[in-house]
């Protein structure tokens, strides 16, 4: 057996962060594109499904559209509503309004370009355990963004997440390179240290229809990848139905589908 393929293991959900219509949106005032439109696209062509990450700049996502997408999503029971973000910041009070499904912590800066990095349980930990405890009295499931770092993933169970997000750009920057295996192996062993821990993994920045197919044949047990960026880009030429299906094709095709 090829050790960078992961053994059979059950589908990864998409789900689809809509960041990038509304910062499309917010260049003008006409309300258009509409993320609650794009969402209702990406749901009906089969997207399990749907993220945000408001910034406090409110640069792209702003409060009214978490609250417009969590009545939408209502109107779909068996999709995931995630909303990420920094829980020092305004992080929580989204998440004790409408009670996603899954609350995913970023360690992202006031007015961070966007997610370079993972938390540092060790450092992290006294300010996340008290949020990672509200989270879970409100029914949220907790996900942390983590770098791919075998060694501090019994961290963020000790934290008491629920999932980490395995915060991919460093495979992304890698495919296709000679440097691609080495990465591939890296991520399959944090995202195993991670499953050894009790923990699900998450993946999510910089994965497209080029690369995902790879990474979800090499790193096992990737219940969920979170795409935005590549996914709303390929959608300007192709369509948010079809590029949503092409994304299903490429998880299928790692027969994780």
């Amino acid at each position: 057996m090829n050790p960078l393929v992961a053994p059979e293991h059950p589908a990864t959900a998409l789900s689809v962060n809509v960041n990038k219509v509304a910062l499309l949106r917010n260049t003008r005032h006409l309300g258009i594109p509409s993320v609650v439109r794009v969402a209702t696209l990406a749901l009906e062509a089969g997207a399990q499904g749907i993220t945000v990450h408001p910034r406090p700049d409110e640069r792209h996502i702003r409060a009214h559209d978490v609250h417009d997408l969590a009545a939408l999503l209502q109107a779909w029971p068996g999709a995931e509503y995630n909303i990420e973000g920094n829980p020092l910041h305004n992080l929580m009070d989204f998440v004790r309004a409408v009670r996603p499904q899954q609350a995913t912590f970023v360690p992202d800066s006031e007015g961070q370009f966007t997610s370079d990095h993972g938390w540092n349980p060790a450092a992290d930990g006294p300010s996340l355990r008290p949020l990672v405890d509200e989270c879970h009295a409100l029914g949220v499931r907790v996900s942390l963004f983590m770098d791919a770092d075998a060694a501090s993933m019994a961290g963020a169970r000790d934290l008491g997440a629920d999932r980490v997000e395995l915060y991919t750009e460093p495979y992304a920057a890698a495919h296709g390179t000679p440097r691609q295996a080495e990465a591939l192996a890296r991520f399959a062993e944090a995202a195993r240290a991670a499953q050894a821990a009790g923990l699900a993994v998450n993946a999510g920045h910089d994965l497209n229809q080029l690369n995902l197919t790879d990474f979800l044949q090499a790193v096992p047990g990737v219940v969920e990848v979170s795409i935005g960026h590549a996914l709303i880009a390929d959608a300007l030429e192709a369509g948010i139905g079809e590029t949503v299906r092409a994304y299903l094709r490429c998880i299928r095709a790692a027969g994780r589908g």
